[in-house]
């Protein structure tokens, strides 16, 4: 009960900031593991989402105005909390010139500012492709930049319809051009109805494009309206694409049934 009560609180909290988390539009698996250790990842530009996903419990539609006022919120917030890696991502704006490139910048300084010993991750939709955007944010010099590609080539149109599965593999690849202190991340989801061969061969595009860090987790729909799991996949499974990750080549690779895109991110860091 007291631990229910500490979840909920710090929800209320970060709510009566004016935040948002993924963990909580998402329906996160482990949001009671990260919230009970004060660890949580904001999500900035809103909490509407101009893409539909399969996947995604997020809202979607049309999305309110960027408020000018969240990226000091996110700090105050990541300083209340004390983190020392501080993960932000955002729902895609696909309406916005700059795809919300200068606030994802504008987070990074304020939490620099406010935390100057922290690190900061920051979790990118594609832009579309507009690659200045992407400069916009490397400039601001996170230490993790992270693009996830959610899925195998061959499930897109079912799972990222709005998405292209080269273009997020070219900003992986261009992130790395632009900056190559920041460490390049990437993840994915299995049980969609891959199969294993597929996901090898993912994660060699994922190497070849520059990603030196990956997350491999097992699907599991938010609501009876998302796409159902093809497959549950075993604990082994898991443990060979970490094993065929790492001889690959890729500096970090956590690979697991619960396993997502943030999930202990101040590890892998």
């Amino acid at each position: 009960m007291r631990k229910g009560r500490q979840l909920a609180g710090l929800g209320r909290k970060l709510s009566h900031m004016g935040l948002h988390t993924v963990c909580q539009s998402a329906r996160c698996p482990n949001l009671g593991e990260c919230f009970s250790r004060g660890r949580a990842t904001f999500m900035i530009l809103g909490e509407v989402c101009t893409r539909d996903c399969g996947f995604c419990a997020v809202k979607h539609g049309l999305p309110a105005p960027v408020d000018p006022a969240e990226p000091a919120l996110v700090a105050r917030a990541a300083k209340m909390l004390g983190l020392r890696h501080v993960v932000v991502t955002s729902v895609t704006r696909d309406d916005l010139p700059d795809g919300g490139a200068a606030q994802f910048a504008a987070t990074i300084t304020a939490v620099r500012e406010l935390l100057p010993e922290a690190s900061v991750e920051v979790l990118v939709p594609d832009f579309q492709g507009r690659w200045e955007a992407l400069r916009i944010v490397l400039r601001a010099r996170p230490q993790v930049l992270n693009h996830n590609v959610e899925t195998v080539p061959r499930l897109y149109p079912t799972v990222r319809p709005q998405a292209d599965y080269g273009r997020s593999l070219e900003l992986l690849g261009r992130a790395r051009e632009m900056d190559a202190g920041a460490i390049t991340k990437s993840g994915f989801m299995v049980g969609l109805g891959e199969t294993e061969e597929e996901v090898l061969a993912l994660l060699r595009d994922l190497r070849d494009a520059g990603a030196g860090v990956v997350t491999i987790g097992q699907y599991l729909p938010p609501t009876r309206q998302h796409l159902p799991v093809m497959r549950y996949v075993p604990p082994a499974v898991f443990r060979e694409y970490e094993q065929a990750g790492r001889a690959m080549g890729f500096s970090r690779v956590l690979s697991g049934p619960l396993v997502r895109s943030s999930y202990h991110a101040e590890d892998l860091v």
